[in-house]
């Protein structure tokens, strides 16, 4: 099932872009996440890089990167993840509205698993991460232009 969310955030899509790809800086605004990091010694995200986070529930995900595009898109596809889900697959989009502002979607599809439930299952937690997108979304244009966080410039 898929789902798809946006917001209009005042930052250009580059700084955007950057700043929603840094691991290291992710938890600064992701209320979602316990923990973010690249594998192998990634220092950056790209393509066939390796990132395993854990949400604030406990439950972690090694996804791996299978576009990057910068400044406009980012995927992903999980490769481990909780026993819950079969299949997932996310994505990130930068569209500059105008000089300085933003729209930034976040989309995914997932399947629940078992299959035999998973007719019943996968809506439930498409609503579920439907929400904690919204979240994310939201606390990220808070964190941007309430708080001020930058991104980096030496990336």
């Amino acid at each position: 099932m898929k789902f798809e969310d946006s917001v209009i955030i005042g930052a250009s899509a580059p700084e955007l872009f950057r700043l929603s790809q840094d691991y290291d800086r992710r938890l600064e605004w992701d209320p979602f996440l316990r923990s973010a990091e690249l594998l192998e010694g990634g220092r950056e995200a790209q393509i066939g890089a390796r990132a395993f986070c854990v949400a604030k529930s406990g439950w972690g995900m090694e996804t791996e990167y299978v576009s990057f595009n910068p400044p406009r898109t980012t995927a992903v596809k999980m490769t481990r993840g909780p026993w819950f889900l079969e299949s997932f697959a996310g994505s990130w989009r930068f569209e500059e509205v105008e000089p300085g502002r933003t729209k930034v979607s976040f989309g995914y599809h997932l399947r629940a698993w078992p299959k035999r439930l998973s007719w019943l299952l996968t809506p439930i937690l498409t609503l579920v991460f439907a929400w904690d997108t919204r979240k994310r979304l939201l606390a990220l244009k808070v964190a941007v232009e309430q708080r001020g966080i930058h991104t980096r410039h030496d990336l």
